[in-house]
């Protein structure tokens, strides 16, 4: 098991993209990984600055970080990524990590996301 931190965008889309996120954490879940999801702890009321403070907090007891689609559009979830990348960690696409999931078994290797940072 893998405590896996879920990053993507969330400022400016409807319901800060939650059902999103909570439809990841789900699957992750049913997995066996201890999810660390920002959208089930920071509010909406909550200024972006006091978010990703909270956020980086909660990634540094990550093992690895999972994106979703459009990750790459979030300045927040790029500063995440980065953050990530730069201590080492493992950075997966959300699909990447389930399909890894899926063949958990096999044991074979991991590919990581190439980051180009």
């Amino acid at each position: 098991m893998r405590r896996v931190y879920i990053s993507g965008p969330m400022t400016g889309l409807p319901d800060l993209n939650r059902p999103a996120f909570l439809e990841a954490a789900k699957k992750l879940r049913s997995y066996g990984h201890e999810v660390i999801n920002p959208a089930e702890v920071c509010s909406s009321d909550e200024s972006w600055p006091s978010a990703m403070r909270k956020d980086i907090r909660l990634l540094m007891d990550a093992d690895c970080i999972v994106t979703l689609p459009g990750w790459e559009h979030s300045r927040g979830a790029r500063l995440e990524v980065y953050v990530a990348s730069q201590l080492e960690m493992p950075v997966y696409s959300m699909s990447t990590f389930l399909r890894l999931c899926t063949h958990a078994i096999e044991e074979v290797g991991v590919r990581q996301l190439a980051l180009d940072l």
